[in-house]
């Protein structure tokens, strides 16, 4: 695992970036509306999961696109916390019907850039595809700069869908 020196002398020093349910809706509308005026219309949008999942469902719904996958990247591992690469989990998508489509691949952050990076390499090897990306939010610290963003910030996120722990039994 690596960890980040980000300077602060404890996890509570940690400079944050509160998302909102209202500010989540609004990214989601938002990067439907730069790539509706970028004049591209996805056949299909990818969600990077976990953190990809809700707004790439909010974006697909914003543009009208019905079709989606899903590729299952672990990287973070706690706040600051990364595994060395991106490692991609089962099950994977089915590809077969990739090349020549125009693929949107949607995160919640493109922060060090590796997850992104791997998945756009992956669907980028499928013969025609046009694979372009779509995140809420992009640090200038990331090897990939995303096509559409609505948010920079090198803020340590809290995202509204991961900012309680896991519910527990009573």
């Amino acid at each position: 695992m690596t960890a980040f020196d980000d300077g602060a002398s404890t996890d509570a020093d940690i400079v944050r970036e509160v998302l909102t349910w209202n500010d989540f809706g609004a990214s989601a509308r938002q990067l439907a509306q730069q790539i509706v005026d970028d004049h591209w219309r996805p056949d299909l949008v990818v969600a990077v999961a976990r953190g990809g999942l809700l707004p790439a469902g909010a974006v697909s719904y914003a543009l009208g696109v019905k079709a989606m996958g899903t590729m299952n990247v672990e990287f973070y591992t706690d706040v600051n916390e990364t595994l060395d690469e991106p490692l991609l989990l089962d099950p994977l998508m089915d590809t077969t019907d990739l090349p020549g489509k125009k693929i949107l691949v949607v995160d919640d952050v493109a922060d060090s850039g590796k997850t992104l990076a791997k998945v756009m390499e992956l669907l980028g090897e499928f013969e025609g595809a046009d694979v372009r990306s779509a995140v809420i939010y992009h640090k200038p610290r990331s090897i990939v700069v995303p096509n559409y963003v609505w948010k920079q910030t090198d803020d340590w996120i809290v995202f509204p869908w991961s900012a309680e722990p896991p519910v527990q039994p009573r």
